[in-house]
């Protein structure tokens, strides 16, 4: 290595070392010249087709040389350290490969691909290649799809070689490039054009430039970021107009969609009340069956004991016996009452979990009031733009008025024009009155005095002069007459234009006592829904009470619970583990469902049993419940 001092003694300077330093390295490598080469000509054309655009107008076209020149550079730039695949037809570089990668990491990008697809005329993928880059281009995403592709190397990497420009930092340089070209508006015709034996030569000509191109390059620059502020600024308005947009749409749907399920939910409910009245009336006839049942036993019970008080008079022998058996329908009689009073308790508790279920059904009845209120505050909306409405009719009937009051001025100049134009008509007039007795003075003079010829001539000709005068007056007249008669065709058709005007305004009026009337209506529906639901909620709550009354009743007659056997279960009902040797099975004595030792670990006295015997959780929990509403 040399030192400074020596180099400096040759007459080299640091800079110039450092130059021929980086030379030495890139020589080393000529993928990273190829690369900087690249990056510099992509430099060169972005700047020169954008400040070309600006100066030519921002909408190019597919002839454009620049534009031409930018897609080469571009394709050049995709092909560095591109990988040979192996064919049946040779050897191939394909650029089509990764620009295919863009549609799976954007969406947004599959349409783009569908149309090079369905073109016609390509037949080669360097030719879909090229379209693309153009189809990008006029969608102006050319870098948005490039960024994503270069964030993914791990895929890439099977297109790519290690050292190429897509793999190493100036392609991400590139593509920030890229990004200056949305100031363009691009209008190519891909489908006429032959893309697939196109010849990729760079024009180098058109990037040397002079002193005076630098200078205009500059005030080009300023133009440029002038124009790409405006862009922002404008792309930032569509954005927040399509946020709007988009919220308005989804207040929209969400309000369909629970009018909707506002309407299926009443007809279910409605549907629940016709099977719950069908229940209720099948229940009634099997209990009046059951009280029939019972009447007659009682009537045969009677009658028993009518037979045994006579025997009772007849013989005195069996007196002892009979004793007995009164004894013995005594305990009978008293075991009935213990069970009827077991009988109450169940059905007090039976009440209290009625009164559980009014309580769930009182909070779905707050739910269905909380989305009315929510349909209230819809309607106050439906207001503020009837409101608003009222409020652009009255401005319009302003303007209405405005309109006249220009109407019926126009009118009086229309009055004042006829009048001036009549005026003029006199003047006419008047003016060939003079002539005609100008003509006879000259005649009269020719043929009186022949001396004075020369005074009479020159009086004739200051005539002619005035005449001409009148004649270029006659002239001006008559154009004014015309712009007077254009001035009132075009008033016309102003006070046509307000005519109609004056009809939409009535159309707006009629549109809004008809928006008035939909919204009476909507009041008197919405009122009416209401009334049906409180209706429905207390026919449900009523007709759910009926029903568990009646359920536990006819529970209480058939025999209780069902005592479900070992051998039909294999899990838990609760945990739904199997059981084993050492997981036990274990009968809830409320339910008379199978569980294990873990979810049937609780004691509790039931109606049926005074002592503590074995429950599940839920019935655990459910008599918990019961005892804690029911302290009595």
């Amino acid at each position: 290595m040399y030192s400074p001092q020596s180099l400096h003694r040759w007459g080299i300077t640091h800079s110039e070392s450092m130059e021929r330093l980086a030379y030495s390295q890139a020589m080393r490598d000529p993928m990273a010249m190829e690369r900087a080469n690249l990056l510099n000509m992509a430099k060169l054309s972005i700047k020169g087709l954008i400040e070309s655009a600006l100066s030519f107008g921002r909408t190019l076209d597919s002839d454009y040389p620049p534009l031409q020149q930018f897609f080469v550079v571009m394709e050049h730039c995709l092909k560095h350290g591109l990988r040979v695949k192996k064919s049946f037809l040779g050897f191939n570089k394909s650029l089509w490969g990764p620009l295919e990668l863009v549609e799976k990491l954007c969406p947004e990008a599959a349409e783009i691909s569908a149309s090079v697809r369905d073109l016609p005329g390509l037949k080669t993928p360097l030719g879909r290649a090229r379209a693309w880059l153009r189809l990008a281009l006029m969608q102006k995403r050319l870098a948005d799809y490039l960024r994503l592709l270069i964030t993914r190397k791990d895929l890439l990497s099977d297109f790519y070689e290690n050292s190429a420009l897509m793999l190493e930092e100036e392609g991400a340089v590139i593509v920030g490039l890229l990004v200056g070209l949305n100031v363009i508006d691009a209008n190519l015709c891909v489908k006429g054009e032959d893309l697939d034996s196109q010849v990729g030569v760079i024009d180098f000509s058109m990037y040397l430039k002079n002193d005076i191109d630098d200078y205009r390059s500059e005030e080009r620059n300023s133009q440029i970021a002038s124009i790409l502020d405006q862009k922002n600024y404008v792309e930032e308005l569509n954005r927040q107009l399509n946020s709007t947009v988009h919220g308005l749409q989804g207040r929209v749907d969400s309000l369909e969609k629970s009018n909707s399920k506002l309407i299926e939910e009443l007809a279910i409910a409605k549907n629940n009340i016709i099977k719950l009245q069908e229940e209720n009336q099948q229940l009634r006839s099997e209990n009046s069956l059951i009280l029939t049942k019972t009447q007659q036993q009682l009537e045969v019970t009677q009658g028993d004991v009518s037979v045994e008080r006579d025997t009772y008079r007849q013989s005195r022998q069996g007196l002892d016996e009979m004793y007995n058996e009164a004894q013995r329908q005594l305990k009978e009689e008293c075991q009935l009452r213990q069970d009827v009073e077991n009988e109450l308790v169940v059905q007090v508790s039976m009440k209290q979990e009625m009164e559980l279920a009014m309580k769930l059904l009182e909070k779905d009845i707050h739910e269905k009031q909380d989305t009315l209120i929510g349909l209230r505050h819809q309607l106050d909306e439906v207001k503020a733009i009837n409101v608003e409405m009222y409020q652009k009719m009255q401005s319009s009937d302003d303007e209405m008025k405005k309109k006249n009051n220009v109407i019926s001025r126009l009118e009086e100049k229309t009055n004042q024009i006829t009048a001036t134009m009549k005026q003029l008509e006199q003047r006419l007039q008047e003016a060939e009155r003079h002539r005609s007795s100008a003509e006879e003075g000259t005649r009269r003079f020719k043929l009186d005095f022949a001396n004075k010829a020369d005074s009479l001539q020159r009086q004739i000709e200051h005539r002619e002069r005035q005449l001409q005068q009148l004649e270029t007056d006659l002239k001006i007249e008559r154009e004014w007459r015309q712009t007077l008669q254009n001035d009132l065709e075009r008033e016309r058709d102003t006070v046509s234009q307000l005519s109609t005007e004056a009809l939409q305004i009535n159309g707006l009026k009629k549109e809004f006592h008809r928006l008035q009337d939909e919204n009476i209506q909507l009041k008197s529906i919405c009122e009416d829904q209401e009334q049906a639901l409180e209706e429905l909620g207390s026919k449900l709550s009523e007709s759910k009470l009926k029903i568990e009354d009646i359920k536990e009743a006819n529970k209480a007659l058939q025999g209780g619970q069902v005592w479900l056997k070992d051998k039909e279960a294999s899990h838990c009902k609760l945990c739904e583990k199997e059981f084993s040797i050492s997981r036990r099975k274990h009968h809830c004595r409320n339910c008379g469902e199978i569980f294990c030792n873990s979810c049937s670990d609780n004691e509790l006295p039931l109606p049926a049993s005074p002592k503590p015997v074995r429950v599940c959780d839920t019935c655990h929990a459910l008599l918990l419940q019961r005892c804690s509403s029911n302290p009595t």
